[in-house]
């Protein structure tokens, strides 16, 4: 089956996320710089959580423009990908509302390594429905940049109950080392 209506389900949920992530931040209550103070752990994690649901957005668009078809199996795996990105804006009001304490910092970290497991899915769900010589085979490679980023969520995970700052530092880390688009797929695209 086409990949039309797939890239179109998945740009409007991405839309939606952020939507919902948008709306828990609150008016500040007061009118010069000091009242927005108490809202810098919410408007951080904001941040942090917009990059990172656009960072996947981003990759996604530039890995599906590189297949010419979804199946069953695909389906399925870009809809746990989109699930697991669905419980950002939760996961993000939690970490800023608690002011970044270690168990929410903990559970924003393992649903960015739920998301990172979801998006490795679906990337293997891809490369056998396409197979190893094609351009989103060959773009893909090894992906050691992946591998290292799911490294780096659980390490944070776990590091967060030493200081939640390791935690947080690790996934704005990761966020930095994704923030630049993929290059691999626009690279075989232009010589495609």
């Amino acid at each position: 089956m086409g990949k039309g209506r797939v890239e179109a389900f998945t740009d409007g949920v991405v839309a939606i996320i952020i939507t919902i992530m948008v709306l828990e931040l609150k008016v500040p209550h007061g009118e010069d710089v000091h009242a927005l103070l108490p809202l810098w752990p919410i408007f951080f994690s904001y941040v942090l959580s917009f990059i990172n649901v656009g960072i996947y957005w981003n990759n996604m668009h530039n890995m599906f423009h590189t297949v010419q078809r979804v199946d069953g199996r695909v389906l399925w795996a870009n809809l746990n990908l989109l699930f697991w990105l669905s419980l950002m804006p939760v996961t993000t009001a939690f970490v800023g509302e608690n002011h970044f304490a270690p168990v929410p910092v903990a559970v924003y970290g393992i649903d960015l390594a739920l998301c990172a497991v979801a998006y490795a899915i679906l990337v293997v769900m891809l490369r056998r429905l396409h197979g190893p010589g094609t351009t989103f085979a060959k773009a893909v490679g090894q992906d050691r940049k992946g591998k290292i980023s799911l490294a780096l969520y659980l390490a944070g995970v776990a590091l967060t109950f030493i200081s939640q700052w390791i935690g947080i530092a690790l996934y704005v880390f990761v966020a930095m080392i994704w923030f630049v688009p993929d290059k691999r797929f626009e690279r075989l695209i232009e010589k495609a």
